[in-house]
C-alpha cells in the first residue's frame, strides 16, 4: 500500500451482487474505467471476491467489490456463495446487478431484503440495456420496482459493456452517505499542544523500515488534533519522560511493551495501547472489557479462537500464533487448545470456541468488526481484543482503559 493511499479499512466499502453473468465484473470494470475483473460469457468466472480502491467524490475513497455469483452451483459454488455473503456483512453500500435479459427471482429479493434489513444504502443496477430498445427498459425498470418493492429511482439502466449509464451511477452513490463511526481515533482524547509519547518496540515482528497501520494511523490522528506526537522504543521510554519540560497528556504502547510500559510510566500519566484504541474505533470497547474476564474460566481441553483481520507474514515469534497462545497457557495453566483464522475467514459457528481473542482489526472495516463482535455477542461466545487481554493478564485492564472513558480537560 502507498504511504498516501487510505488504508482499506478505512474507505467505504461498496458491495457488488447479482447471478453469474449479470455483468458484476463488466460493471466495475466501467466504474473504474480498467480492467480490474475477467470478464467471460461462461458463467463463475468470478470465483473470488476482487477488490478496486478507487475515489468517487463527493463520497470520498471507496473499496469496490465484486463478487461470485450468487446463483452458483455445486459444492464449490456453495463455497463462493458463502464467500460473497461474507462481502455482504462488509459493504456499507449494496450494488444489486440484474440482467435485463433474465426475471427477477428469490435472489435478488433476498439481497434487497438483507440490505433493508440491516439499513444499509442500496441500489438496482440494470444492466445490459443495449439489447433492448430505451421504451422496453423503461418498461422494465417499472416491473423491476414492483417485483422487489424498490423505488423507481433507485433503479439505473446501464449497459457496462459499452460503459453508459456509469456516470449517473457514480453520481448517485457518490450522495449516499453509510451510517459511520464518529468515534475519532485518539484525537477527542487531545487537546491542542498535548504531548502524546507513543511506545513503538524495534524487534523482530516489527515490520522493516516502517512503522505498523495502527501506529501510523495514531499519529496521524494525533496532529490531526493539533497534539504533539513523541515517538520513542520501550527501552528509551524513561529517558524520553524525563526530558520532557512536561507531563504528557498520555502514553500510547504496543500491547506487547505493556509490562515494562507500565513499570516505567508515572501512575499519574494515563496509559494505553494502540490495540485498545483500535478496540474503541472499530468495535465495541466494553464488550471486548467484559469478555477478557472469561480467561478465569478457561479449562482442560477447552477451545479458543484467536483471529486476525489481515493476512501478514507469520514472524518466528508472531503475536497471533506463537506469544498469545504461549501467554494464555501460562496465565492459565491449562492444556487449551487453539484455532486461528485470518482475513475475511472468522466462523459462522463459535459454539465449539469458549472465548475469541481477536487483533485490532485495523485492516478491517467498522462494519465487519461489529459484526464479529455482535456475532459472539449472538453465539454467547466471549470475545475480547489483544491488547485488552494483555492488559487484563498483566493486571493492568483498569488503568489502561480508563483513560479511554474519560472527557478531556
Amino acid at each position: 500500500m502507498s504511504m498516501n493511499q487510505t488504508p482499506s479499512g478505512e474507505r467505504v466499502h461498496i458491495g457488488i451482487f447479482g447471478r453469474r453473468n449479470a455483468g458484476k465484473s463488466s460493471l466495475i470494470n466501467a466504474l473504474t474505467n480498467q480492467q480490474v475483473a475477467i470478464v467471460s460469457d461462461v458463467k463463475g468466472t468470478t470465483t473470488d471476491p476482487v477488490k478496486k480502491a478507487m475515489e468517487l467524490l463527493p463520497l470520498g475513497p471507496v473499496l469496490l467489490i465484486d463478487t461470485p455469483g450468487l446463483d452458483d452451483e455445486g459444492e464449490l459454488g456453495s463455497r463462493r456463495i458463502d464467500k460473497a455473503l461474507q462481502m455482504l456483512r462488509q459493504s456499507d453500500i449494496v450494488l444489486v446487478v440484474l440482467a435485463a435479459d433474465a426475471a427477477v427471482d428469490a435472489m435478488e429479493q433476498r439481497l434487497i431484503a438483507e440490505a433493508k434489513e440491516r439499513d444499509l444504502p442500496y441500489l438496482v443496477v440494470l444492466n445490459k440495456t443495449d439489447l433492448f430498445s430505451t421504451e422496453a427498459m423503461e418498461q422494465k425498470r417499472t416491473e423491476i420496482s414492483a417485483e422487489l418493492m424498490v423505488d423507481r429511482e433507485k433503479i439505473f439502466c446501464v449497459s457496462a459493456k459499452e460503459r453508459k449509464g456509469m456516470h449517473e451511477v457514480k453520481e448517485y452513490m457518490g450522495h449516499m452517505m453509510p451510517e459511520t463511526t464518529t468515534q475519532p481515533l485518539i484525537r477527542d482524547l487531545l487537546a491542542p499542544n498535548d504531548l502524546v509519547v507513543l511506545v513503538v518496540p524495534i524487534d523482530s515482528a516489527a515490520p522493516k523500515g516502517r512503522l505498523i497501520l495502527p501506529q501510523q494511523q495514531v499519529i496521524r490522528d494525533t496532529l490531526e488534533a493539533g497534539a504533539i506526537p513523541v515517538v520513542t522504543r520501550e527501552t528509551e521510554l524513561k529517558v524520553t519522560l524525563s526530558s520532557l519540560a512536561r507531563k504528557p497528556r498520555l502514553v500510547v504502547t504496543d500491547s506487547q511493551a505493556f509490562a515494562q510500559v507500565a513499570k516505567d510510566t508515572p501512575k499519574d500519566i494515563p496509559l494505553t495501547s494502540f490495540s485498545i484504541l483500535m478496540a474503541r474505533y472499530k468495535g465495541d470497547l466494553a464488550t471486548q472489557i467484559s469478555g477478557a474476564a472469561a480467561i478465569e474460566q478457561l479449562q482442560d481441553g477447552d477451545v479458543v479462537l484467536i483471529a486476525e483481520g489481515c493476512t501478514h507474514h507469520r514472524q518466528c515469534d508472531d503475536i497471533g500464533t506463537v506469544k498469545m497462545p504461549r501467554w494464555i497457557t501460562e496465565y492459565t495453566g491449562k492444556k487449551i487448545e487453539f484455532v486461528f483464522t485470518s482475513g475475511v475467514e472468522f466462523p459462522q459457528d463459535l459454539s465449539p470456541y469458549a472465548m475469541v481473542v481477536h487483533c485490532g482489526g485495523c485492516t478491517l472495516n467498522p462494519k465487519e468488526m461489529r459484526y464479529r463482535i455482535a456475532h459472539g455477542a449472538k453465539e454467547k461466545v466471549p470475545i475480547t481484543n489483544y491488547g485488552v487481554l494483555i492488559a487484563y493478564m498483566h493486571g493492568i485492564l483498569p488503568r489502561v482503559t480508563e483513560p479511554l472513558f474519560c472527557e478531556k480537560e
